[in-house]
């Protein structure tokens, strides 16, 4: 049986991994190596497919990991992003608006958090979630030229937007920071349950 001690340094190891790779993805990028950056970047999102279940598969989830985690996530994505304007700017400046408004709610949730809580949050919502899928799928799709490049990236851009301004909501919800949030109608089903407890109680 592997030692808990143990599966937690795998488990935040193949996070690091995908943070500490972001650095030469991007050098790779700006040095034009483009089918060295697609194989890697493909790497690097695998790494985020799998950290997930193998945090949960060893019962290793801590509050470092999920800080650890989000960190990577967001570094991935905005090295993504740099990429694909590097390669290919043609596309970012026929998307520019959306991008930007993307890059904006970003900015509002990430100033928000260090507002409320002195940094970033990790909420690792559902929402949070499926946007980290549909954000690999579309970069994936893009770089490999597999095909339904536009509606992935209108899906990612939706899924992603609704994402960001959720934890927006759950900033202005929550006074304390707090790692690994459902999503905000999670958060309002126990503060309801918890609001119908003390009226029942007071009534009995």
């Amino acid at each position: 049986m592997q030692s808990p001690r143990i599966s937690y340094y795998i488990v935040n190891g193949v996070t690091m991994c995908r943070l500490v790779s972001a650095p030469f993805l991007l050098l790779l990028a700006i040095m034009g190596l483009y089918e060295w950056y697609k194989w890697c970047m493909a790497a690097s999102f695998f790494t985020d497919a799998i950290d997930g279940p193998l945090s949960r598969r060893y019962h290793v989830e801590s509050v470092f990991g999920s800080r650890l985690d989000s960190v990577a996530d967001d570094v991935t994505v905005i090295v993504s992003a740099v990429a694909l304007w590097l390669f290919y700017p043609e596309f970012i400046k026929g998307n520019w608006i959306v991008i930007a408004g993307l890059f904006a709610l970003f900015g509002i949730q990430t100033v928000a958090a260090l507002v409320a809580y002195k940094k970033v949050t990790s909420f690792h919502t559902y929402l949070a979630k499926i946007a980290a899928v549909t954000q690999a799928a579309f970069f994936i799709a893009f770089f490999f030229k597999i095909g339904l490049i536009k509606i992935l990236f209108i899906l990612a851009v939706v899924i992603t937007a609704l994402q960001l301004v959720e934890e927006i909501i759950l900033v202005i919800m929550l006074p304390q920071w707090t790692a690994n949030v459902k999503g905000v109608y999670w958060i309002w089903r126990t503060r309801t349950q918890i609001a119908h407890s003390k009226q029942s109680g007071m009534e009995t």
